[in-house]
């Protein structure tokens, strides 16, 4: 049961991070994408009808990870608390500016929040990224299970690390670059003309950054987190999870080439599924290393619920997945096909 939970919340931060990916990936390239003010519309028109719903898969994974992994709810909400509230804010403040863009018409009011959009968009990417890099690594979890991160302190992952140190600050770049190039896509598939050419030259410009990052951070992985070389030894058959990264990274290469955006969009898809499920089989049976003692690391075991209080959450958990997951296809599929720059809405 506690594997079957790890999995779980794995894969819901993973559909939360490929759903709200190209939400952020979208803020990143705005004032890029669009040079008008038609042209911006047109841009948050592609992701006008689902951004909001994308959010809800990350407000489930806490509520999931509260239900499955107290432990290590409790211990990450407080040893992260500044980044969090960071967090919180960028979403609070990329919500606004799409909600109150055209509230007002004046091209002042419009530009401000369009560089807030754009922003809070590659903070949040940022903030993200560094949070993985974070979990990856390590953290200084003490003998009661708690910790707490300064922003930064030597820019070493040694005993004493910061949020950002020399591991993490490349993570989070990939994490921006990673996304840009989702959001790309996405607007490469949802547009035509003069935005699409755009999203296109992003696409190509973002996938060599993503390609020469993906491989210094694997690097560096296997440098600062010694656990990730003993989970590949023990289980070879883990090499499935890059193999899924690399080709869905080849596929956007290929895919994107020929025109098929679609298949670009989703080969992204795969690229990131298979590097989050890479991260994830990597430090299991951990979900939190100790970034000095590795017997304080949070386990599957040592921060779970009881199995009454999984096998319980369970039988919640599937219908809720189904309707969110049905809800999430119902929306895409009504607002599936090109948008145009004459159309309505934002």
């Amino acid at each position: 049961m506690h594997t079957l939970w790890f999995c779980l919340v794995a894969l819901m931060l993973a559909g939360y991070v490929i759903l709200d990916g190209f939400d952020l990936g979208v803020g990143i390239l705005h004032l890029y994408l669009a040079r008008t003010e038609q042209e911006r519309r047109l841009v948050f028109r592609s992701i006008g009808s689902v951004w909001d719903g994308n959010e809800v898969w990350l407000i489930a994974a806490g509520g999931v990870l509260f239900c499955a992994f107290p432990l290590l709810y409790a211990s990450s909400f407080s040893g992260f608390y500044l980044p969090l509230m960071l967090a919180l804010w960028l979403l609070i403040l990329r919500g606004l500016s799409i909600e109150l863009r055209n509230h007002v018409p004046n091209d002042l009011w419009h530009s401000l929040w369009d560089v807030v959009f754009s922003g809070a968009s590659l903070l949040l990417a940022i903030a993200f990224g560094a949070a993985l890099g974070n979990v990856i690594r390590g953290v200084p979890i003490d003998a009661t299970g708690y910790f707490f991160l300064a922003f930064f302190t030597n820019f070493q992952p040694g005993r004493d690390p910061g949020i950002l140190d020399w591991y993490t600050v490349p993570i989070a770049i990939a994490a921006a670059c990673a996304l840009a190039m989702h959001g790309a896509l996405w607007v490469s598939y949802k547009t035509e003309g003069s935005v699409q050419a755009r999203a296109k030259a992003a696409v190509k410009l973002a996938w060599w950054a993503v390609l020469v990052l993906s491989i210094l951070i694997t690097l560096l992985s296997f440098r600062v987190q010694p656990h990730i070389a003993q989970n590949f030894a023990a289980y070879p058959w883990g090499y499935i999870f890059p193999a899924i990264a690399f080709a869905g990274l080849l596929g956007v290469w290929l895919f994107h080439g020929r025109g098929q955006e679609l298949k670009a969009f989703l080969s992204s898809v795969g690229f990131i599924a298979g590097l989050l499920c890479t991260a994830a089989f990597g430090i299991f049976p951990y979900v939190l290393p100790s970034a000095g003692d590795p017997s304080l690391g949070l386990t599957i075991d040592n921060s779970a619920a009881s199995p009454y209080g999984q096998a319980t959450a369970l039988k919640w958990f599937i219908p809720g997945i189904v309707l969110v997951a049905l809800y999430s296809f119902v929306i895409y599929r009504y607002f599936a096909g090109k948008l145009r720059t004459d159309g309505k809405g934002y």
